[in-house]
């Protein structure tokens, strides 16, 4: 029960945010999003200082802290991270500020990776990686959050690039996705514990798999309706790929080894998720432009027909402005617009592609990771 319970927490907040987003944005502002985790933020510090069991403050650690670690490794995920955030807009390694920042990440990585094994007091331990189940189970991570942040982003994109829906809108189509975690969770808990994880796993790539390739069929005028099945498979599909994963990973240690194997296994989400997103992203812009280029050949074979849709349009739009040249002029621009927004709408059906066959291949690691036993993992340190 307590891998399910990690899990249904870890992706609760993910998947909620766009519905939680929407109705705060509709109703206080945009603003608000971030001014309303002041006071739940205060509140938890205040309940975890009165009623978390938490070690004894020891002031002398900070003399066998090995900074030379510490610093690496926050220089290393800060460079990483503006990586992944500023890559896709500013064209990845064509700008000289991603370059530096990258080389900056891998010398800070290589210092880190130094420490990691030679520091006698390191600040993360790298020795859950020996045992093999706990790496396969971190590269399952990896693909799980790459598909879940990666898929919760790029919905909410597509309502209000291609659709035009507002926050509130948007909010209210994807909050299906975490209705189906919930009733997963208690699924895949159960399944967890009766059958070998692997097999678990396996049921939750395919699903996984299967509703993004049902997302990649998507059209300019998807909206509730046609998003509601490939959700719900997507949201019962991550609780089965995330539940056995954890405990698969952490079910092997205690103490303080199982603190760095919880810390290491959540990093890998999150990190496949910055991955994800920055990955996606890319596809996404470079889809939409071999998308509207295919688009403009295809109506360069058929430029009269074209023109003909867009004098008709024109026509129409004369009654309401009677200038000629103006309503050619506008009916060009709506023209075009539907253009981009067809080109974006096959753009997002090539990224679902993509992704849905990154889940098939992540099939091919599921037979290599040995079953762990089914014993539960000790509460303690796994936070």
């Amino acid at each position: 029960m307590i891998p399910a319970i990690l899990g249904v927490v870890s992706v609760l907040a993910p998947t909620l945010g766009p519905t939680v987003g929407g109705l705060i944005t509709d109703s206080l502002g945009w603003r608000w999003i971030f001014f309303i985790n002041v006071a739940p933020g205060i509140a938890v510090a205040i309940l975890s200082n009165k009623l978390v069991r938490i070690d004894k403050a020891d002031l002398t650690l900070f003399q066998r802290i090995d900074w030379a670690h510490l610093i690496a490794m926050a220089v290393f995920l800060a460079g990483l991270e503006y990586v992944l955030e500023e890559g896709p807009r500013l064209d990845w390694f064509g700008d000289s500020r991603i370059v530096i920042a990258a080389w900056v990440s891998f010398v800070a990585f290589l210092l880190f990776l130094e420490r990691s094994f030679f520091s006698s007091s390191p600040i993360v331990r790298l020795s859950p990686f020996r045992k093999p189940t706990f790496a396969f189970a971190c590269l399952f991570n990896l693909v799980i959050g790459f598909g879940m942040y990666s898929s919760t982003y790029l919905i909410p994109v597509y309502l209000g690039r291609v659709r035009g829906y507002d926050s509130l809108q948007i909010g209210t189509t994807v909050f299906v996705v975490g209705c189906a975690q919930l009733l997963s969770t208690v699924i895949a808990a159960r399944l967890s514990e009766r059958v070998d994880r692997r097999l678990v796993i396996t049921v939750g790539l395919i699903l996984f798999a299967f509703s993004l390739y049902l997302s990649s069929h998507l059209t300019s005028q998807w909206g509730f309706a046609e998003l509601f099945w490939p959700q719900i498979l997507r949201g019962l599909a991550v609780m089965l790929c995330i539940v056995p994963s954890v405990g698969m990973a952490l079910s092997a240690f205690s103490g303080l080894e199982l603190r760095s194997a919880s810390g290491l296994y959540n990093l890998m989400r999150n990190l496949g998720g910055a991955i994800g997103i920055a990955v996606v992203n890319t596809w996404l812009q470079d889809n939409a432009r071999i998308e509207a280029a295919r688009i403009g050949e295809a109506l360069g074979a058929k430029a009269q027909a074209a023109a003909d849709a867009v004098a008709d349009l024109a026509q129409r739009l004369e009654a309401a402005t009677p200038d000629a040249t103006q309503s050619l002029l506008l009916a060009q621009k709506l023209f075009g617009r539907e253009v981009g927004q067809q080109a974006l709408a096959l753009a997002f059906d090539d990224v679902f592609r993509l992704m849905t066959w990154m889940f098939v291949a992540a099939l091919v690691m599921v037979p290599f990771a040995k079953s762990a036993p089914n014993a539960p993992a000790s509460p303690a340190g796994a936070h």
